[in-house]
C-alpha cells in the first residue's frame, strides 16, 4: 500500500519519514518529495507499507503533530 504524508515540516528527510512510520509496522520505502529546481522539500512524501500495517499507520498518524504541523495521512491516489 501506498500512503500520502502532507504537510511535512520543510526539515523531514526520508530518514525521517520511515522512523515515523517505522512503530506502526514494516516500512518498505519512505521518501520526501523534493524540488527539482530548488533542492528543497515541497512538504509531503510517500510511504510503502503492507496493506494492514499501513491501514494502521494511517489511523494512527493522520493528524498528529509533527513539528507544530497536523500530518495529513492517507491512501495515495493515483497520478493523473
Amino acid at each position: 500500500m501506498k500512503i500520502y504524508v502532507g504537510n511535512l515540516p520543510w526539515r523531514v528527510d526520508d530518514a525521517e519519514l520511515s522512523d515515523m512510520f517505522a512503530p506502526h509496522g514494516s516500512v518498505i520505502s519512505a521518501s520526501v518529495v523534493m524540488d527539482r529546481e530548488t533542492g528543497r522539500s515541497r512538504g509531503f512524501g510517500f510511504v510503502e507499507m503492507s496493506d494492514d500495517d499501513g491501514r494502521k499507520a494511517m489511523s494512527e498518524l493522520d493528524g498528529q503533530d509533527c513539528g507544530g504541523r497536523g500530518l495529513r495521512v492517507n491512501e495515495a491516489q493515483p497520478r493523473r
